[in-house]
């Protein structure tokens, strides 16, 4: 009907709306009319009710499904064998996993808003800030080894790093290096 509008004159196109508008309203008045009828009410309800029934029962669905992904990735973050931490722009620690909190010697809840960098062995600090400097680009990607301190030892680590972008925070992973040496040395012996 739209390649039929490019040859009608502005009239004909003005009376063609006026009769739509006007079909629009019939509709309307006829739908007024049969609302007042209990049967027609009734039906409507009873349809309206079932609609209901039927996106509530999606979104249980949907709600068991985010449900079951939020406890599997919550598991998978927090028991993982490497520390994963989630720094600010000023290198407080924001989020960490159970591995990051057994790296830095301290209970979870009491590194929160802490700043990583006081964990870095004191002559590798100014590698840590340049190691963030790069963090205010966002997806931008680093990585360094590092000592940390851990009550009166140090632990040399590979750490990775990433900004997000959002309000320039940084995602850490870090991996302890002699652990992972200890695993090749393992292998190495077992011939694997």
């Amino acid at each position: 009907m739209n390649e039929d509008i490019e040859y009608l004159s502005e009239a004909q196109i003005l009376r063609l709306k006026a009769e739509q508008k006007l079909q629009r309203k019939l509709e309307r008045s006829a739908m007024k009319e049969n609302s007042h009828d209990p049967e027609i009410l009734l039906h409507e309800l009873q349809v309206h009710q079932i609609e209901l029934e039927m996106q509530n029962e999606e979104l249980r669905q949907s709600n068991e499904i985010a449900e079951a992904a939020l406890k599997k990735y919550t598991m998978i973050y927090d028991l993982a064998p490497i520390g994963f931490f989630t720094i600010d722009g000023e290198g407080n620690i924001i989020d960490l996993n159970f591995t990051g909190a057994e790296m830095l010697g301290e209970r979870r809840f009491i590194l929160l808003n802490r700043n990583f960098k006081f964990f870095v062995a004191e002559g590798s600090r100014i590698d840590f800030s340049n190691f963030r400097i790069i963090f205010s680009f966002p997806a931008k990607r680093n990585s360094a080894r590092l000592p940390l301190s851990q009550r009166n030892a140090q632990l040399k680590v590979y750490v990775e790093g990433i900004a997000t972008g959002d309000e320039h925070q940084c995602l850490l992973s870090v991996i302890d290096i002699a652990h992972f040496a200890k695993l090749n040395s393992l292998e190495r012996y077992l011939g694997l």
